[in-house]
């Protein structure tokens, strides 16, 4: 059919009208959150949660008695140490899928890379060592095996990666090691089973929960013997540190006293508290830093407590002795 010339042009004018509209916009799917790994050392596997529905999705099978959890440097992978398996197992953080695993690593309880991501260090809890590896991107070497105290436990490295720190569970002492000689530096007594630790940004002070008593002591560490300058009452069992990503303040998990503390570094004072059921362990906090995820050792829980409203907001079964927690959804450390 031909069509008349002025109903022709009205067409042809449409047409071009039409094709210069933009397309409608296609809706895009939205990222997925990472998943929230918990660690059942008793299980020898990783919960893998979704942050989403608050659900288990898998288990991912590991050594024996997975405790802590570390993230390369590239991050790339996370690290899960396997103590009586004597391996390393690394995990895709966002798809949870298991890259590699790396034996020969005795009894790696804790585990920490330095700020300068060329040291690797692991604590070797029924040893009594500290490994010193040599990081390159991918591999590690190891350097020397530092005989310690008592059951070495929780690991800190100083922001110029010169000095490792370690407490030691049964002879409740905190030892440094000086990473260029890779020899210890000094030893000081502590209260009752000395655990995690966490030191300033400025690298002068060291806190050290005592799962023995009720407090987090303090030592200033500028000289070249530390002194205890502090004593700080949290709660029954404090046990393991998490900072809130602020620069200000740090979360104490109080094991027996179903409690986690929040400390202000610039005062080292509590300033606040939540209920922790279940023997709470490890934490990690949201990216938005509104919720705390923390291990109820003894309830074979993940439980989720709302900061703002300081209660608990819901729980999700895992497997036995949860004790490592993180996911890379979290706030600033």
């Amino acid at each position: 059919m031909i069509l008349p010339p002025r109903l022709f042009a009205v067409t042809l004018c449409c047409l071009v009208g039409a094709a210069a509209l933009p397309a409608l916009a296609q809706p895009q799917p939205q990222p997925q959150p990472a998943p929230v790994f918990v660690l059942n050392s008793l299980d020898a596997n990783v919960s893998v949660i979704n942050p989403l529905t608050w659900t288990e999705t898998k288990r991912i099978a590991t050594g024996k008695e997975p405790h802590h959890i570390y993230l390369t440097p590239d991050e790339k992978s996370v690290i899960v140490a396997n103590a009586l398996s004597d391996t390393l197992t690394f995990i895709d953080p966002k798809t949870a899928e298991v890259q590699r695993v790396i034996s020969g690593i005795l009894d790696p309880y804790h585990l920490r890379f330095s700020p300068d991501m060329k040291w690797f260090v692991t604590a070797a809890n029924r040893l009594n060592h500290i490994d010193l590896y040599r990081w390159d991107g991918s591999n590690i070497t190891l350097v020397k095996r530092v005989a310690t105290s008592k059951t070495p436990s929780h690991l800190w490295i100083d922001s110029k990666s010169t000095t490792v720190y370690s407490t030691m569970q049964d002879s409740d002492e905190l030892i440094a090691i000086d990473l260029a000689t890779q020899t210890i530096k000094w030893r000081t007594p502590t209260g009752s089973i000395p655990a995690d630790l966490y030191g300033s940004a400025d690298d002068k002070l060291i806190l050290v929960g005592l799962t023995g008593g009720d407090t987090v002591e303090v030592f200033d560490v500028s000289g070249k013997q530390p002194q205890r300058t502090k004593v700080i009452k949290t709660g029954a069992g404090a046990h393991a540190f998490r900072a809130l990503g602020d620069g200000r303040h740090v979360l104490v998990s109080n094991r027996v006293a179903n409690s986690i503390s929040k400390l202000d570094l610039q005062t080292l004072a509590v300033v606040d508290s939540y209920p922790a059921p279940g023997g709470p362990d490890c934490m990690d906090v949201s990216r938005d830093g509104k919720f705390i995820y923390v291990t109820s050792r003894w309830a074979r829980k993940l439980t989720v407590i709302d900061m703002t409203d300081r209660k608990v907001v819901r729980q999700v079964n895992v497997g036995k002795s949860p004790h490592g927690v993180w996911t890379l959804d979290h706030a600033p450390r």
